[in-house]
């Protein structure tokens, strides 16, 4: 009889203990909406790693009743109720900040916003340090976030209930365009200052007077379509309209061919971001959020290639002697 019972009450014990551990699937994210590759989950005084696929999930064996703490490599930690978490939980790790991530678009709208978008266009040609910030993967990505930038805009003047797609997506490509225009005008204007004396200097290792006459004979004849293209080519863009200044090219047409360029450049953009995520999830089930580095990247490689092998195949041949 007290074997039995001895029995019974091992088997109650081991019953209870393995119904009190759970499988949970969870998808980790940080704040850029970009998944958690690896995670580690302490419980109990037991840790475990975990491996999440290319959308973050993955499945961990919890004890309802104890508290877990979630962490992962250049992540602060998060600690939540298990109890809490029910199947497909979607958990937030708040990255810090790393200097890459002035790379990553979400990374200015996060923090930022409309404005700081905003701001960033101006600056990538208003001012001359702004080279290096991600303008053409910026405008996609906020085109695939056209609502919520749009309604924190509207929130923030008092019009929080306006909803329209279509009034969304104009009054980005307005207020983004003007931007855009703006800083161009301005590397016009500062070109257009320095310009005068820089026909006086000698010339060095990096500078010769020939450079600018060679370019203002080039903006002579394709002015226009340079500042249009231009828009579309990185670090291009930003060196553009201080060039045309430097050279003195007529304000009329500078100032009707940037109109041009930077409402092209914008519209195409945003437009593409926002339907470009709604067919292909529709189409295909497939959100371009989960995968923004990859968009990213591709859209740094288009429009950085161009530049590149025209710099590849834009040597000077060497010349021959001539031949008697």
């Amino acid at each position: 009889m007290l074997k039995r019972l001895i029995f019974l009450l091992l088997t109650v014990l081991t019953v209870s203990g393995s119904m009190a551990q759970q499988q949970i699937r969870i998808q980790c994210t940080n704040q850029y909406e970009t998944p958690v590759s690896k995670i580690t989950v302490s419980a109990g005084g037991q840790t475990k790693d975990y491996t999440t696929d290319m959308l973050g999930f993955t499945t961990i064996t919890v004890n309802p009743a104890e508290p877990i703490t979630i962490t992962s490599q250049y992540h602060d930690e998060l600690s939540v109720a298990a109890g809490s978490l029910k199947d497909n939980a979607v958990l937030t790790l708040h990255k810090s900040f790393t200097w890459k991530d002035l790379l990553n678009p979400m990374f200015y709208i996060v923090y930022g916003g409309f404005f700081l978008l905003l701001f960033i266009v101006f600056a990538e040609t208003g001012l001359f340090v702004g080279f290096f910030l991600p303008g053409d993967s910026l405008l996609f990505v906020a085109g695939i976030y056209s609502a919520n930038l749009a309604n924190d805009l509207f929130r923030k003047i008092g019009m929080g209930g306006v909803r329209y797609e279509w009034l969304d997506l104009f009054v980005l490509i307005a207020l983004i365009s003007l931007a855009g225009i703006l800083g161009n005008t301005i590397g016009y204007w500062t070109g257009k200052k320095i310009g005068p004396t820089m026909f006086h200097w000698r010339d060095r290792f990096l500078f010769k007077k020939k450079y600018l006459y060679d370019a203002h004979e080039f903006y002579e004849k394709h002015g226009g379509g340079a500042i249009v293209f231009a828009r579309f080519l990185p670090i291009i863009r930003t060196f553009a309209p201080i060039v045309a200044g430097i050279v003195d090219m007529d304000k009329k047409k500078f100032s009707f061919f940037n109109m041009i360029g930077c409402v092209a450049w914008v519209f195409s953009m945003i437009i593409a971001g926002h339907f470009l995520q709604k067919w292909i999830f529709t189409q295909f089930n497939f959100d371009l959020k989960k995968h923004l580095e990859l968009i990213v990247l591709g859209i740094v490689i288009v429009t950085t290639a161009p530049v590149i092998i025209k710099l590849l195949s834009g040597k000077k041949k060497v010349s021959q002697p001539p031949t008697n």
